[in-house]
């Protein structure tokens, strides 16, 4: 690994220093949250501080749902929301339209990935609805107005349900009735996550634990190292220099020929997708990797599959393009000459093709 370059951090990012010293104090004193002992009490009390951190973090004044992940907190919002409709957008991850079901309906987006707002009005119109809505494109990076956006639903009757998974810790939260995060996105463990509920009258509860929103044992370990990376505040602190790194990548992509994905919207620094026009993502894929350079196509939840991506159909990205778009992603340890390597090697794949 010391001789390989991690540019995947939007699929999952190195856990913090913070975190893990976090996760290993949490597990000297590890016993179930929910036993009555005072050992039991004591995880409990340390599960509720991590809980009151992760909120604090994120600028977040309701109730936190402690998860496995971003997934099953949009599935728990998707399906438990006490509203009959459903709409998303047609850009969402791809456990939006499985958890919304079949008969929500999706709203399209322009060329550069933002949802259409008037379609969106129109299909508000229906009546009452849980609105799924991104924050943050997983693939392109593309920022949502979920300001203008929220202001829509909640004039109509309806719940915004914001997947922020890639902006959480990174960017101030939106004003909406539902939030899900995801803790290996911004340098906590893997397998935990927090659906943010306004207002707990809106979903219906199903029992067991996390006040009857969630079935399961609590761990407490996990929890508190997500609130150890979300306080560190390692993302935030770096998006002015990540900012700066994401525009030296899309520049030095220009002049070697590459086209840069929605370089029109607002877009997250950690998120980058281009493409070499003609070239086909498996192809730079392999070759990148091959040259120690760990990058993706799209989700990390579907890449491996090497489906033409959904998100850049919606788009309208010309076959060509799609075909060949890549996704590099950053974190906060990334560095500038890792940047300029990757453009060296991203640059003669170019002349390559071109040659060809």
């Amino acid at each position: 690994m010391s001789r390989r370059t991690y540019l995947d951090h939007a699929a999952t990012t190195p856990v913090l220093t913070e975190a893990r010293a976090a996760v290993a104090a949490a597990f000297e004193a590890w016993v179930n949250p929910s036993s009555p002992h005072a050992d039991g009490r004591a995880a409990r009390a340390a599960l509720e501080q991590a809980r009151e951190t992760i909120a604090e973090a994120l600028g977040w004044r309701h109730d936190v749902i402690l998860t496995s992940g971003a997934s099953e907190a949009v599935t728990i919002a998707a399906r438990r929301a006490k509203v009959p409709g459903r709409i998303l957008g047609a850009t969402e991850h791809d456990i939006v339209p499985y958890a919304m079901g079949e008969q929500a309906r999706a709203i399209s987006v322009d060329r550069e990935g933002v949802v259409d707002l008037a379609e969106l009005d129109a299909a508000l119109g229906a009546g009452p609805a849980l609105v799924a809505i991104q924050m943050v494109n997983n693939e392109t990076g593309v920022i949502q107005p979920l300001g203008e956006i929220g202001a829509r639903v909640r004039a109509a009757g309806s719940l915004l349900l914001a997947d922020c998974a890639q902006g959480a810790g990174k960017l101030d939260l939106p004003d909406a009735d539902f939030i899900a995060v995801s803790a290996h996105k911004l340098g906590g463990p893997p397998g935990i996550g927090a659906l943010l509920v306004r207002d707990l009258a809106t979903l219906e509860p199903s029992g067991g634990q996390e006040k009857g929103y969630r079935r399961g044992t609590q761990d407490m370990p996990s929890a508190a190292g997500f609130a150890a990376a979300l306080a560190s505040g390692a993302f935030r602190d770096a998006m002015p220099r990540l900012t700066a790194l994401r525009q030296r990548l899309e520049d030095g992509v220009r002049a070697a020929g590459g086209v840069i994905i929605a370089h029109n919207s607002p877009r997250i620094a950690t998120i980058g997708a281009v493409a070499i026009p003609g070239t086909s993502s498996a192809s730079l894929l392999v070759q990148l990797d091959l040259a120690g350079f760990a990058v993706s196509a799209g989700s990390a939840c579907s890449s491996g599959s090497m489906k033409p991506s959904r998100v850049l159909a919606a788009m309208g990205v010309a076959p060509d393009i799609a075909g060949g778009t890549i996704r590099i992603s950053f974190g906060p340890a990334t560095k500038e000459a890792e940047v300029d390597a990757f453009l060296a090697e991203f640059t003669r794949i170019a002349q390559r093709q071109r040659a060809a």
